[in-house]
Order: structure tokens, then sequence, then C-alpha cells
């Protein structure tokens, strides 16, 4: 049972009535709890304690009212409907899906079959078929996330980077950096991936590697659900659907294991200087997976080629076989790509090519990426207006400087400027064809509104309102990679995740929101919580513009979106109230609610 301090209901009779009033922050502080206490069980051996904590947070409440809000307000797939057509869109209606599913048990969960739907792969020609499970039943792998995540991150391999909490893409990225310097000998690079990962792993293998988990019953009626494709059912013998909440951590779970296959050893080792303790391979190859991309890294270009054979047992456990036109093995100086970046040793001036030099740049698969969307961008609003365009190309170019910044990009970002500029001239006289170039420079290009650069040469909208961005202004940081086997469900790194996430915050949010969460130092005023987490956040008006307010930084805050929903829920726009004095009132309303409910509940029991 949880805690009545942390959920808005009074017992099982009580029904959840307002979306609103649910206290978001404090119930994941509650499974953020419950989750270090599983990892921390895990790493003791406490096999039946990680069973016991597992079932807990299960039947919790808590994870319940989390997992419904992240499959229908969070996750990328919200709109999507499963075979049932449903769709938990509103806040009523999910209430109402609450209400309905505290009434059943996740242990004896029937699932239905996933919608199949097809999305076009990366390369542009190739569709990706996805199973799109229904509302109840994404829920349920939310919650079956929730507890087997803590347990296998225990487990899982330093390695491993891809669908995993606080690791990403550039993790990799910096590993492979890491590995491969100047001074390294592993030059012979194999490069692998999985034919059809997610449509062939062995369900038999899956289930044995979660034999003691609680809702294993469960577990194994998803991969067995089916599909429905044209309104034709179809049974799954193998494999893990992709679109389902659930499947990246079972496919992770699959793959684990191919630095013991190959026999890839560490040892610790303690800096002399910093007193830092660090983890050296002890073998002449190393492994970098992310999901079912990875590269091993290798000494003798012999040693690269037995990978082929050294991988069988490994592949055979699993269900899956190499894809042919994916894996090969080369030499460093050649340069390979892997998640969209080209990795390649250069040879130094200095030494008159005796030192080499590995330099990380955009692949040029990802640059022929960027520019198809920008084509399709201009394609989009060529019929529009500036400020249309200007909308809808910022997010583009701010996205792929985030995602290269990591990298030696300055040139990439020079060339798609211009690549971005030229289109933009063009797109500007085909807009005002009866006018010359002059007329056009005076209406629409101006200086930087934002004070970044002195770039005079700037789309903006006649009214000033909106800018277009360079790629150029972003700068580069090298990203910082996380430490060896380090969970942010281990409670001893808190202070390490929270320095850790306050990088990666400024690394991928604008530069206004950066400002406004330093001078808030991270903290959300109206619930005085971290702004640090998955919770998604709004900028609020201290004081609102109905009320004479600017949208000056003195007047901004950065805050939850759950506390701004119950801020304006608190006081609707009717006569000015001093900001003082509505903090308290709110912190007030927040104390009674729940001291109400903490009492209903006591008179209940």
């Amino acid at each position: 049972m949880i805690n009545a301090s942390l959920i808005p209901k009074a017992s099982a009779a009580t029904l959840l009535t307002d979306w609103s009033t649910v206290p978001w922050v404090r119930l994941e502080r509650y499974v953020r709890k419950l989750q270090q206490r599983i990892y921390h069980a895990e790493s003791l051996g406490d096999k039946r304690k990680v069973r016991n904590l597992q079932r807990l947070l299960m039947r919790s409440e808590a994870a319940l009212l989390l997992s419904i809000r992240q499959v229908t307000q969070l996750n990328k797939g919200k709109r999507t409907a499963g075979v049932d057509g449903y769709k938990a869109s509103t806040p009523q209606e999910r209430v109402e899906l609450f209400n309905n599913m505290r009434k059943y048990n996740i242990f004896n969960h029937q699932p239905s079959p996933a919608k199949r739907i097809y999305i076009m792969k990366k390369d542009g020609k190739k569709l990706r078929p996805l199973g799109i499970p229904v509302i109840m039943d994404r829920t349920y792998q939310n919650i079956v996330k929730m507890a087997l995540d803590p347990q296998w991150e225990q487990r899982f391999e330093s390695i491993s980077y891809g669908f995993r909490p606080k690791r990403s893409q550039h993790d990799a990225v910096e590993a492979i950096f890491n590995k491969v310097d100047a001074k390294s000998k592993k030059k012979w690079i194999f490069e692998g991936d999985f034919r059809g990962c997610f449509d062939n792993l062995n369900h038999d293998y899956i289930m044995e590697q979660i034999k003691d988990f609680p809702a294993k019953d469960t577990v194994r009626k998803w991969l067995k659900a089916g599909f429905v494709d044209n309104e034709v059912f179809n049974r799954t013998e193998f494999g893990t659907p992709q679109g389902s909440v659930v499947s990246p951590l079972l496919a992770n779970i699959a793959l684990h294991g191919m630095e013991e296959e190959l026999g890839v050893n560490y040892r610790s080792k303690t800096d002399k200087k910093t007193g830092t303790v660090y983890h050296e391979v002890l073998d002449t190859k190393t492994v970098v997976r992310y999901s079912d991309d990875f590269v091993i890294l290798c000494e003798t270009k012999k040693e690269a080629e037995s990978m082929y054979d050294k991988l069988k047992p490994y592949l055979e456990k699993r269900g899956l076989e190499l894809a042919p036109d994916k894996t090969r093995v080369t030499h460093i100086s050649e340069g390979f790509d892997f998640l969209r970046f080209n990795f390649r040793q250069y040879p130094t001036n200095k030494e008159k090519g005796r030192l080499w030099k590995l330099i990380i740049k955009p692949s040029k698969e990802s640059q022929a990426k960027m520019i198809r969307k920008i084509q399709d961008c201009f394609k989009k609003n060529q019929a529009a207006n500036v400020p249309a365009l200007i909308k809808d190309i910022n997010p583009i170019i701010r996205g792929y400087a985030n995602y290269w910044k990591a990298i030696s990009a300055k040139k990439t970002f020079s060339k798609m400027d211009d690549y971005i500029f030229k289109k933009t001239k063009r797109f500007l006289k085909r807009l005002h064809s009866a006018k010359n170039w002059a007329w056009i420079i005076k209406r629409y290009f101006k200086p930087d509104i934002h004070g970044q650069s002195k770039d005079n040469w700037l789309l903006t909208d006649t009214h000033g309102k909106y800018q277009i961005i360079r790629m150029a202004w972003t700068p580069i940081v090298r990203h910082t990679m996380i430490k060896y086997k380090n969970s942010p469900y281990d409670s001893t790194l808190k202070e390490y995740y929270i320095q850790r996430d306050i990088k990666l915050f400024e690394k991928d949010n604008i530069a206004s929101r950066q400002k406004i969460a330093k001078s808030q130092k991270h903290i959300c005023p109206l619930c005085v919580t971290s702004l640090l987490t998955d919770e998604a956040l709004e900028v609020h008006h201290k004081i609102p513009k109905y009320h004479g307010g600017t949208d000056e930084y003195k007047n901004l805050w950065l805050v939850h979106s759950s506390c701004h929903i119950l801020w304006h829920k608190a006081f609707p726009a009717k006569g000015k109230i001093p900001t003082t004095v509505m903090i308290k009132a709110f912190k007030k309303m927040l104390r009674q609610k729940r001291e109400a409910k903490n009492n209903k509940t006591q008179r209940m029991h």
C-alpha cells in the first residue's frame, strides 16, 4: 500500500475525480525510492527482496498514475490508438482510465493484440513495422518497465548505451573516442548490425532471463499476443514489437552478455594524480553497443575478422543473425559510420603522417537527412508566409545543432547555414517575384534580435517577432561520458546525477530557459522541488500579461507543467493579486489538500 500522503485518494471506495490535483512530484519520489531499493537489493544478490519490492511497486497506485500519464501525455505515441481505437487524450478520460484499471491486477491481465502500422526507415526507402498496443497494455507495460529497469540496470554491461536511463548516443560516441585515441593499438573495426533484431528475438531466451520476475507470465502473454495487420490477425512466435513500451528493455535484456561471450575483461586502476578509479580493458578487443548497433574494436585485422565466428554462439541463443549489408571490417584510417557520426583517424602534419588523430564528424547520411528536412520545410511553406517558415525551420536547425555540437561540426554548421540562406533567397524571390532584390533585403533581412551575433542578414518577419537562427551560433562542447556502470537508481550517486543533469539541461535547452533555470537554482518556485526530472516544463509569468506583465526575464519562471496547471486553476484570471501573496496561498492550498486526504484516510481506516 502507498503512504496516504502520496496519493489523492482515501481508500478503494474513493474515486479520483480531478486529474490536476495528482501530486506528480511526490509520486515520482515514492516510485524512485522503491526503484533504488530494488537496485540495492539486486547488488547484494537478495533475490527474494527484489521480487517483493517489484510486487510492491507494480501493485502501487503511484506507479499506475505515473504510467497513465507517461503513455497518454508524455510519450510521442500518445495520440496513436491501438486495435480498440481508444485514446485517453483528455484529463477526464485519464481519470476514468485510472478508476477502471485500479480494479484489475497486472498479474492476471489478458493483453490485446497490437495494431500493425508502418513508418519509413532512416534510409527513406524501406518501411519499418511497428506494433501499437492498446492504452491499457501500454500502461501495464510501463509499470513492468518501472519494476524491471532497476534490477537490470545493476546487471547491464558498461558498454551498453541504448534505451537506458541517463545514457545517450553521445555517451557511446565519447566511449569510442576514448578507446580509439592516438596511443591505442585498436585500429581495426568490426561493424555489426543484427538483421531484424526486434522481429527475431527468441521468446524462450527472454523468458529464461526474467524467470524470477513476478509478472513474467504477463510478459509472455505480451510476446505471444500477436498483431492485427489490415484487419487480419497474425500470431507472434518470436520477436518483440517495435512501438511497445517495454520492447526496448526486453531487447536489451536479450542482447546482454556480448562482452562475456567475447571474453572481454576489466581491471580497476586508480589515477595517481586525481585519485579517480577507472576501469581498463584487459583484452585486445573492446565493444561499444547502442541497442542493436555495435562495433568491436580490435588490434589486428585477423582478430576483427574472427568476430564472425566468435559471435555465432551469442547469436544462436538469441535467434539472431548479422545483416550482411551492414556488417564489415574496416581500418580506422578508412573511417566508419556509427549512430549518424563518422569516425576516422587522420594523419597530423606535425609528425609527417606518423601520428594519427581521431576526428568525429556528422555522417554524410545524417547531413543528407537534414537537407531533406529543410527541403521539405521550404516545400511545405512555399505558399505560406515568412513567420510560418521561420517557426517550422528553427526547430530543425536547433535540433541538429544540439545533436552535432559534441563533435567537430563547425564546418558542417557553416555549410548548412549557407545552404539555408540559398534556399531562403529563392523562397523570397518566388514570394515577391515582382520586386527587386534590394526591396526584399530591406523588408526581410534584419540584425540579430537575440544579441547572439553581429549578423545583419537574418530572415525576419515584417513585425520583428520571428527570426531565423544560425547553426554556427551553437558552440562545440565536448560531451562528458557517463562513468563505467553508474546508474541513476544508485542512491549513493545522487549528487553525481544532479550535476550531470544540470549539464545536460544546459546542453539540450535554449539559452532563455537556461538563464531562467539558473536564476532559480534549477528549482521549481511553486513546489520547491528540482526542475531536473522527467516532468515537462513551462514558462510562467509572475505578473500575467493581462495585468501588464512583460516577457522580460525578471517576470518569468520555469515551472513543472503540473504545477502550472494547478496554479492557474487556483488563481483564474480575475483581480490582480501580488505574486508573494499568491505563492503563500498556493502552498497553503497544497498543504490543506494533503492534510485533508490524510484525515479522511485515517477516518476510513
